[in-house]
């Protein structure tokens, strides 16, 4: 494959641009395994896009750049199968518009069959569409199983009294007397706030607990 220089016109045709993309579902997920990946596949830093977001909806910022820049003939270049959606329709989506609506192709590394620059024939398109439509099938019922695992755990952990959220900051002892100079007007919210090293937010929340508007 040539390398992924900017597209120019060389003796006829016009040479191939390998994009990449990666992307990581938290901001604390690190990258790197994808980005090796996509280095060790060619791809320039300047033809690379990362996106660090939530996949709970699909308009990820550095894809849709992606995507608006690829033309006929580049060549997309992903880890696995999953970046390219959350659930079986959408990878089948995406793989469509890359590939058919753009006439882009499309090279998935950790399964070398995801290939369409190499499986142009009949027999070639029918063994990738196979493989393709199985792993995206695969994809979103590894996310699902997680999801119940999580679930089923999370319900479990509280059926035995675990607590899970953040955990409730202590006021002092003397928090009800705080409370009644606060009724008085003689302190403000803020005031009490920054006496119990807490928010005012936590403030009248405990307010409220007590039974007070």
């Amino acid at each position: 494959m040539s390398p992924a220089y900017p597209r120019r016109r060389r003796e006829g045709f016009l040479e191939t641009r390998i994009f990449g993309y990666a992307r990581v579902s938290t901001r604390d997920q690190n990258e790197d395994r994808q980005l090796i990946a996509l280095a060790e596949a060619r791809v320039r830093p300047e033809f690379l896009f990362v996106d660090k977001q939530s996949g709970k909806d699909f308009n990820r910022p550095a894809y849709r750049k992606l995507y608006r820049k690829l033309k006929k003939g580049d060549m997309l270049v992903v880890k696995s199968i999953d970046r390219l959606g959350r659930n079986y329709q959408e990878i089948m989506e995406e793989w469509r518009n890359i590939t058919k609506k753009k006439g882009a192709d499309i090279r998935v590394l950790d399964m070398p069959l995801l290939d369409t620059s190499q499986s142009r024939d009949l027999l070639g398109t029918f063994i990738s569409d196979l493989v393709l439509q199985l792993l995206s099938f695969v994809a979103q019922n590894e996310r699902e199983n997680i999801r119940r695992r999580q679930a089923e755990g999370i319900a479990a952990a509280k059926a035995r009294g675990v607590e899970f959220g953040r955990p409730h900051k202590s006021l002092p002892n003397h928090f009800d007397e705080l409370l009644g100079q606060w009724r008085r007007k003689e302190l403000t919210a803020a005031e009490i706030a920054k006496l119990c090293g807490v928010s005012r937010s936590t403030i009248y929340r405990r307010r409220k607990q007590t039974g007070e508007s």
